[in-house]
């Protein structure tokens, strides 16, 4: 728990905040002379009015400009903070022009002496060592203490941030540790505070699964990052506002996670938080009013705060600017260097990547400090740096260590920025899934997926609804007309060929659209991709088709798929045996266990077999889902989307998450599935003294006294 500084150290960071107070202010008297006699439109005509000019730019900086910010708050949240400088331009025109002699003509001007004045301090901070963020929060800690009295009571249990790396597999985080990429991390693990472990992912090892399972503790029927829903002829995407926030209803009970004053920042989800800021299930005016769930604060107070100091934003949007050279760099020295896998980087690309990489980091980092100055109980926050980049470049290649390393970065500021809470916090790393990288499929074998399937049943896809309608009647006539003739020997040939594979190895050899949007590969076929994982859907059908009329109807579809090479295992559903695993030498059958040849879900972990049977028993798994093949001589396995680093199926370490957490923390073995992290991030809270959510107690639970130390 946090102690009361000593006398002394407050008079020493008393002293350091005067210095910089006196310095800032001298070198904007000098930077303000500078203008005067470079910049056109920009006058003053006595000594003494630089001096004045810098006291109120420094008083409109410091306690004028957050109390503008707080009411106009949407400029700078539409805006990433861009806004907040026209507002403070326009602010010091007005000023400015009225002191006496001072010559200040058009907006222009003035946005270019309102982030000359920024830099300045900006560039003082840093030569005192002195971190913005400390002078910023703590004097909005006070105001939040003033508010919330009770803040930092006795007895008030440990706090709790959960700080996810999207994408971070632990076999990465492990090497990363060893070769110096994560100092942070290294020093919790050899100061002994904190232990490293991994957990194995479900199934669908992306995002959408393992956020939803570790916040609400359900993740039922979540079956990509995108998948189609065949009763509502509708693809779910998690990255959707809509989708995400239906996706939550389907799955909270209220008693998330986060649920008792928490707090949420850049998430697929709330956790049942009543604060959040960057989470997509929560942003406002996307999602229907239906779906909208009530939050303390809907864009994020955190995301106000940040934006508030002008100085955030102009080092944000710097440190993106380099971020976005760092990215055609890096790109550039692929290409020459010759390294595959890769894809292309260009397109719009090197410009986007900055938001996951700086400006979603910084406001998030901005938002758990105010969350740990106001003691909110539990924070979770995604940190997306490191899976965009990894998609594209690599899992360790150096531009993808690099933003790893920035991330680690900010880790140890929040462990600084702890010691200023009313109370104790605990940080807590983790990862949501790993990737697997391996050349693109589309790459490597020259179509993709959505391609072959739409090959292999007979169409292109088609746009027109009316060619639809009637290219689908054609196709059902033909399989039924197929169907009466040779639909039993189809299923008894492949079935027969699959039982034979240990004798014989003549086998024939084959070398999205927006969210919601289906996009039909044949007529009446659906396949959408998520990662390394493929979920094929006939239209035509109710519900779930069986194995036995995909083989009658789409004869050839099966017997390509599972000889393909980039094809590890498929799932189908037999009206006979219920769930089967095809594999190119072999087949499972789940129910029983009876294995026909080679076991195909041998390479793709201990718990393969119970990960894909609760697949199985999802309402709208497909009525085929497609595995990407995994080698484990080379840990690579190719991807259905374009990525380098790819992730969402099984095979390889994107199916192993990482958890660093305090070594006092009851041990959590390996839990299997987000459901089960959920269970031990949940039985950690009640280990520290936080009551469960949704009961009657008014008192925070007793805290362990090795805990309270």
């Amino acid at each position: 728990m946090t102690r009361p500084a000593p006398a002394k150290g407050r008079l020493l960071r008393g002293g350091r905040v005067v210095a910089r107070v006196v310095l800032v202010w001298g070198a904007v008297v000098g930077a303000l002379r500078l203008l005067d006699a470079w910049l056109d439109g920009f006058a003053m005509h006595s000594w003494w009015q630089s001096t004045v000019c810098a006291l109120i730019l420094g008083l409109l900086t410091a306690v004028v400009w957050p109390l503008v910010v707080r009411v106009a708050w949407p400029i700078a949240y539409f805006t990433l903070g861009v806004g907040t400088y026209l507002l403070l331009s326009a602010a010091t025109l007005a000023i400015l022009q009225a002191v006496p002699g001072v010559d200040l003509h058009g907006l222009s001007t003035a946005v270019v002496l309102t982030v000359a004045m920024s830099a300045v301090g900006a560039v003082i901070s840093s030569v005192l060592a002195v971190d913005e963020d400390e002078i910023f929060f703590r004097r909005a800690a006070r105001r939040r203490r003033k508010h919330s009295p009770s803040a930092g009571v006795a007895g008030e249990p440990p706090g709790v941030v959960f700080l996810q790396i999207d994408g971070l597999g632990y076999d990465t985080v492990r090497r990363a540790v060893r070769d110096g990429d994560m100092p942070t991390f290294a020093a919790w693990l050899g100061e002994g505070t904190h232990t490293l472990t991994r957990w194995h992912t479900d199934w669908s090892s992306q995002t959408g699964a393992s956020v939803c399972g570790i916040l609400h503790g359900s993740n039922h029927d979540i079956l990509g990052f995108r998948w189609y829903e065949k009763d509502r002829d509708h693809v779910m995407a998690c990255a959707h506002p809509s989708d995400a926030a239906e996706i939550e209803r389907r799955h909270t009970d209220g008693r998330g996670l986060l649920a008792g004053d928490g707090a949420s920042h850049g998430n697929l989800f709330s956790g049942d938080a009543e604060h959040v800021s960057l989470t997509m299930s929560s942003v406002p005016g996307l999602v229907p009013r239906k779906l909208r769930r009530k939050h303390h604060d809907g864009v994020g107070a955190g995301y106000r705060a940040y934006f508030a100091n002008p100085v955030n934003v102009l080092r944000t949007f710097g440190v993106a600017l380099i971020d976005v050279f760092r990215e055609l760099s890096a790109a550039a020295k692929q290409r020459r260097a010759g390294v595959l896998p890769r894809i292309p980087r260009g397109g719009f690309y090197p410009l986007a990547r900055p938001g996951t990489t700086v400006i979603a980091r910084d406001v998030v980092v901005s938002a758990i400090i105010g969350d740990m100055l106001a003691g909110r109980p539990v924070v979770y926050a995604d940190f997306l740096g490191y899976d965009e980049v990894a998609h594209h470049s690599g899992i360790e290649r150096f531009d993808t260590l690099e933003v790893l390393r920035s991330i680690d970065q900010q880790f140890a500021r929040l462990l600084r920025a702890s010691r200023l809470a009313p109370r104790r916090y605990h940080l807590v790393g983790l990862s949501d899934h790993g990737q697997t990288q391996g050349q693109a499929f589309v790459d490597r074998f020259g179509e993709t997926m959505e391609a072959l399937v739409g090959r292999l049943c007979g169409g292109e896809p088609v746009t027109e609804p009316g060619r639809r309608r009637q290219a689908e009647s054609w196709q059902v006539n033909a399989a039924l007309a197929e169907a009466t003739t040779s639909g039993g020997l189809i299923a008894r040939r492949l079935r027969a060929r699959v039982e034979d594979a240990e004798c014989s190895d003549d086998r024939a050899r084959t070398t999205s659209g927006s969210p919601g949007q289906v996009t039909r590969v044949a007529p009446g076929v659906v396949a959408v991709v998520s990662g390394h994982l493929a979920m094929v859907s006939f239209t035509e059908h109710e519900g779930r088709v069986d194995l036995e009329t995909i083989e009658r109807e789409y004869p050839d579809l099966l017997p390509t798929l599972v000889d393909h090479d980039g094809v590890g295992f498929m799932l189908v559903h037999s009206s006979e045996f219920g769930p089967v695993v095809l594999g190119r030498d072999g087949l499972k059958r789940l129910a029983t266990g009876v294995v026909i040849g080679a076991d195909p879900l041998a390479d793709y972990g201990p718990f393969a077999d119970e990960l894909v049977r609760r697949v199985d028993s999802f309402p709208h798994c497909a009525d085929i889902m497609i595995n990407s093949r995994y080698d484990p001589e080379s840990d690579q396995s190719s991807p259905f989307e374009r990525h380098v680093g790819s992730h969402g199926a099984l095979g390889g370490p994107q199916q192993r998450g990482f958890i660093l957490h305090p070594r006092e923390f009851p041990a959590p073995g390996e839990p299997v599935g987000a459901e089960a992290v959920h269970h031990v991030f949940r039985d950690w809270l009640t280990f520290l003294g936080h009551p469960q959510p949704g009961t009657a107690e008014t008192k925070p639970a007793p805290v362990p006294s090795e805990v309270a130390s």
